[in-house]
């Protein structure tokens, strides 16, 4: 893919004059006045630069680069400082800024630079696609892309859990993620060289379950003419994740939890034990203290799986992602069908968000899919119209977002403008689940 220079600067003539001058020089540019339009340009899947104004209204440069530094470390950021402004950019560099430039400055010389900076990202991103090809890699910015609080604890709770030999129960709504995040412990841990092996329990035979899973001896039924080895031999030495285990019948749930418990299977039909060196994940869409209650899930088993438990949290939950997101998918849309990059305007990223998306990640995805294909990117999406309270409601969540966002998170600023009291922008973002640290530290202390 084209590497892209990402240009944010407020003073109009100044980013127009520097496009301009970058574009002659060979670059790929797209500018804007502000940082909170650029943000979800810039994720994990970028291949690019970006350069920026230390000094702007809203979110400045500082504030920009923590935002950056959330969602890929190693995205390079150049500065660009007044004379008055050096040491505020050695500080910038301190917290992870590529480089800074002193106005006035040459063409030459931001070129020089800016060339620099995209030879290591593309070093960086090329790096990460043969990690990935090997199967060993630390890139959840890029699986699990994000900067709301919900995808960050996620993040950090797959990186805790991921080396560790711990089984673990991966709960979420459908499409949210969750094989994602079991492959990517998977791939933090020591067995990453070993067979990831995704068993789809609502899926499995129900006649040949147990065979399926355990392996067969000859004769062990009518039609066994030979040795078998089941899917959990198969993963000998990897990980096995149970997908949907709450659809597993109770009689293979008492087998299995024999399994977690010894560590030994045993095939139909014999009485020889065989080791079993896995580790467990598990996934569930559905509630299994309810199926506990109900009578269709072993407590015990629900004991022993949930030795951690991980939540994937819906879209709903992290709606401020959905832009980010959105444009990773597209790239990686575009990437696997091979057409030119196809890159959506500002005004649908920012219409996004208040759009339900009960398919979730899944659901994005289709729909990534079908604008880089250039058909009906709303195809089929979203369920039927909803009642009058939920679209007033989705409507005021989405007016205080767009004012956060287009006030950089500077709380005074925002709630005047919204003409409510600072006690009732928080009553209303803690109602819509709106991250109370979109806010800009920096604000608690106004009046």
């Amino acid at each position: 893919m084209k590497q892209t220079v990402l240009l944010i600067d407020d003073d109009e003539a100044m980013r127009q004059s520097t496009e301009q001058a970058l574009e002659l020089a060979g670059f790929h540019v797209q500018s804007f006045p502000g940082a909170e339009q650029a943000l979800g340009f810039a994720g994990p899947g970028f291949n690019g630069a970006v350069i920026s104004d230390i000094r702007m209204p809203g979110m400045d440069g500082m504030s920009l680069l923590e935002r950056l530094a959330e969602a890929d470390r190693d995205l390079p950021v150049i500065l660009i400082t007044g004379h008055a402004e050096v040491s505020l950019a050695v500080e910038a560099m301190r917290r992870g800024a590529y480089d800074f430039i002193e106005k006035p400055f040459s063409t030459q010389a931001l070129a020089a630079l800016l060339r620099r900076a995209l030879d290591l990202r593309g070093l960086v991103i090329e790096n990460r696609r043969l990690r990935a090809a090997a199967g060993q890699r630390d890139d959840l910015e890029a699986r699990l892309p994000g900067r709301s609080s919900a995808v960050i604890d996620l993040r950090r709770l797959v990186r805790t859990l991921g080396p560790s030999e711990a089984d673990a129960l991966i709960t979420g709504p459908t499409g949210a993620g969750k094989e994602v995040v079991a492959q990517a412990m998977h791939d933090l841990s020591p067995r990453a060289g070993r067979p990831f092996i995704a068993i789809n329990c609502a899926a499995l035979p129900a006649q040949q379950i147990e065979s399926e899973l355990f392996g067969h001896e000859p004769g062990a039924f009518p039609g066994a003419m030979r040795a078998r080895f089941g899917r959990f031999e198969h993963a000998r030495g990897g990980t096995i994740l149970l997908d949907e285990i709450g659809s597993m019948p109770l009689d293979i749930q008492a087998r299995l939890l024999r399994v977690l418990q010894d560590r030994v299977i045993t095939r139909l039909g014999s009485n020889e034990p065989i080791a079993l060196d896995v580790r467990f994940l598990a996934t569930s869409k559905a509630d299994l203290s309810q199926a506990v209650a109900a009578g269709a899930f072993r407590q015990d088993l629900l004991y022993r799986l949930a030795v951690a438990t991980v939540r994937v949290p819906p879209l709903s939950a992290r709606r401020e992602d959905i832009p980010l997101l959105f444009l990773q998918l597209v790239r990686e849309a575009a990437a696997r069908q091979g057409v030119n990059d196809r890159l959506p305007s500002p005004e649908l990223l920012a219409d996004l968000p208040a759009r339900d998306w009960p398919g979730n990640v899944r659901e994005l995805r289709n729909a990534a899919d079908r604008f880089v294909l250039g058909l009906d990117w709303m195809e089929g999406e979203g369920p039927a119209t909803p009642r009058l309270a939920e679209r007033v409601a989705g409507f005021e969540r989405s007016v205080i977002a767009g004012a956060i966002a287009a006030h950089g998170g500077h709380l005074r600023r925002v709630y005047e403008s919204l003409g409510i009291s600072r006690k009732t922008l928080y009553e209303k973002m803690q109602k819509h689940g709106l991250d109370r640290h979109l806010i800009v530290d920096g604000d608690e202390g106004e009046s």
